[in-house]
């Protein structure tokens, strides 16, 4: 008697194509629950409004902010103060980058520099930069340079730390095979340090964001001349909210955008640090 054996035939399974909706979602769901998240937060702060839950009086309401700043808008004087803040925090900001990044290379490589400074940068990034405004007043006067010192040192120290332990933190393991192959220091600089460091420069950019942003703010309360911050405390005592919390948004929206561009540079260049793989050298 001859016996049978029975086969089971599997086939190859189909995969199934997804809808083009459902695809794009896929591609931008971060994109769109962080816009959904947005929309959801200002339609709650609408009808808490509107019912009265949240009083107008001191928060408006989204609707009355996006007409007071149609209004804002077409003023001269508007544009006159974005002006005036934009020009403090750039040259602010872009004067910090480019002196703290070298000179927190230089702390972070050299012993000696890095024992003689490290405690004054320690004293001087507790000092709070507040307590400065009346001394940077007597140096500079009311004016823009005033106001661009103070979101310098905003942005400074929220830099020159984070490099300065960037370069401390750059793998030994790459700088002893550098050295033992009588690489320049030039080559090592290039290709180890800068590339190891460039992480660290990005977070503290990030960091200074805030806190330059913060500067614009303080420095013109104080200063009471011009730029948005002046517009904002202007509003508030005429006890005009929709205006003050537009001038709030205004620098909310900048300091995302900005948060959020920095972060894309913080991940690309995370990408170029250099790394061993310990298991492929297994």
């Amino acid at each position: 008697m001859t016996e049978t054996t029975a086969f089971r035939v599997i086939h190859a399974r189909v995969r199934r194509r997804r809808n083009p909706l459902s695809r794009w979602y896929r591609r931008n769901e971060r994109a769109v629950l962080s816009a959904a998240g947005i929309i959801s937060f200002f339609v709650a702060w609408q009808v808490g409004s509107d019912a009265g839950v949240i009083e107008k009086f001191f928060f408006s309401s989204p609707l009355e902010i996006f007409a007071a700043g149609v209004v804002e808008v077409q003023k001269a004087r508007f544009w006159e103060d974005v002006k005036v803040s934009a020009v403090e925090l750039g040259v602010g900001s872009l004067v910090a980058v480019l002196l703290a990044v070298p000179l927190g290379i230089a702390i972070g490589w050299y012993r000696r520099v890095s024992l003689t400074v490290d405690p004054w940068l320690n004293f001087f990034n507790a000092l709070p930069r507040v307590a400065l405004i009346p001394l940077v007043v007597l140096w500079a006067g009311l004016g823009i340079e005033m106001k661009t010192i103070i979101v310098f040192f905003g942005g400074f120290f929220s830099i020159i730390l984070p490099t300065v332990e960037g370069v401390r933190t750059v793998d030994r393991q790459f700088l002893d095979v550098a050295r033992s192959f009588r690489a320049p220091q030039r080559l090592i600089f290039t290709s180890l340090v800068i590339p190891g460091t460039l992480p660290f420069i990005i977070s503290g950019i990030r960091l200074a964001v805030g806190r330059v942003l913060a500067g614009v703010i303080i420095a013109e309360f104080y200063a009471q001349t011009s730029g948005l911050g002046v517009m904002i405390a202007r509003a508030s005592s005429n006890l005009q909210s929709d205006r003050a919390l537009f001038g709030v948004l205004i620098f909310t929206i900048l300091g995302i955008v900005l948060t959020e561009g920095i972060g894309i540079a913080e991940r690309h260049f995370q990408r170029w640090r250099p790394s061993i793989d310990l298991e492929e050298m297994a």
